[in-house]
């Protein structure tokens, strides 16, 4: 089906599922219960969980399959940030051309990075790539002002000069669309206590989301990636054998590049606005985070990460004493007092130190990520379901 294996089938409408019915999944709470702060299925978030699920996915195409780990990724998705700004401001607020020229150019600027980068290995070919990233991000900050806006960011105006379309609405700035359909356009659907919300802007990342995960299976499948993972296993035998192995490491170095470019042009078409700290390393950080914890060089490993992080660094950072006096207000005074004063630390601002500790169980107990932690728990099923039949085929007949 569609050229794919059954396996890789399978993933495929997993991550359908998984995107397409968000709404419902993330929100599995009522509205008015006590554990409704758990209920993530509001367009905002949702959107971020599979603009990142890109921008993994595209990270894990070079580190997982090559084994080249880059800390400069975010460069890519500020560069293709700020194109989709100015398209939107040059051509036309449908977002369809300004997604286009964010992948466009990240991957143009994204040959100019590789192509230096690649010329070293192992830690320094990181080395590189952070420093490739810091250079834009103090570039966006300084000299290349006139593009960027310095430290208030890129983002539109009533005077932008628009060629195709209106440039004003009753003199406010005219919302991005897709063909007419506003992006911020949202449907909400009531259930008896349970609240759920359809935006267009989610479902057009969604279905991007789909389309990057499906052309990463065929990557992942091809002979192309094939030769990459050759590069991952020993890279000095296969150069050994004659073979020139820059163009392909080039070639995952861009299209790398250009699924961040995609990810920096989706934001644009949900937010316009573009600033320098999307260069910063620690977007850089984040992706590599998200990478390993769901799982490096799987398939679906990637998107589970990211939706891990998201999902966590939304709720734990929404949390603050009071919600967790409400939690913890069955306790007695003197009890519930030292339990909030213990899991303080671990909330709000401190939301990094929680996950920090999950990275590292994660690491130690789950070194494949999540997608191995899912692997032996359906390995315990699968053992658990030939030891029922067996024991039922040895009862004697009644």
């Amino acid at each position: 089906m569609l050229g794919l294996q059954a396996k890789d089938f399978r993933l495929l409408l997993i991550v359908v599922a998984m995107t397409m019915l968000a709404p419902f999944i993330l929100n599995p709470f009522p509205v008015n219960s006590a554990m409704a702060q758990f209920n993530a299925g509001y367009p905002d978030l949702m959107q971020r969980f599979v603009i990142f699920g890109i921008f993994a996915i595209g990270f894990n195409i070079l580190f997982g399959l090559t084994g080249y780990l880059s800390f400069g990724h975010a460069a890519f998705l500020g560069v293709g940030s700020y194109a989709g700004v100015w398209m939107l401001k040059l051509l036309t607020m449908n977002v369809v051309p300004a997604i286009l020229l964010s992948v466009i150019v990240a991957g143009l600027f994204s040959v100019i990075v590789g192509y230096v980068s690649l010329r070293r290995s192992g830690i320094y070919f990181s080395i590189l790539t952070l420093a490739f990233a810091q250079m834009s991000f103090a570039l966006a900050y300084s000299v290349l002002t006139p593009l960027t806006n310095g430290e208030t960011g890129l983002q539109l105006s009533l005077d932008d000069p628009r060629v195709l379309g209106v440039t004003q609405v009753d003199g406010t700035i005219p919302a991005p669309h897709l063909f007419g359909a506003s992006m911020r356009a949202s449907y909400d659907l009531v259930l008896g206590g349970w609240q759920f919300t359809f935006n267009v802007g989610y479902y057009l990342s969604a279905v991007v989301l789909v389309l990057a995960f499906y052309l990463a299976i065929r990557i992942f499948r091809s002979p192309f990636g094939l030769m990459l993972r050759a590069v991952k296993s020993n890279q000095q035998r296969m150069s050994y054998t004659g073979l020139n192995l820059k163009p392909y490491m080039l070639a995952a170095f861009v299209i790398s590049g250009m699924y961040a470019g995609l990810a920096g042009g989706l934001m644009v078409a949900m937010d316009p606005l573009a600033g320098a700290e999307r260069m910063q390393w620690t977007a850089s950080g984040e992706v590599v985070l998200m990478t390993i914890l769901g799982g490096a060089g799987t398939l679906i490993g990637p998107v589970l990460g990211a939706g891990f992080i998201k999902y966590f660094e939304n709720i734990f950072s929404k949390i603050n004493d009071t919600v967790l006096h409400q939690w913890f207000g069955f306790m007695p005074d003197g009890l519930e007092d030292v339990v909030v004063f213990i899991v303080h630390p671990f909330i709000g601002k401190g939301w990094h130190l929680t996950l920090g500790l999950l990275f590292m169980l994660v690491v130690i107990f789950l070194p494949g990520g999540l997608v191995q932690g899912g692997q032996k728990i359906g390995g315990l099923f699968r053992r658990k379901a030939p030891a029922d039949d067996s024991a039922t085929r040895k009862q004697p007949a009644e």
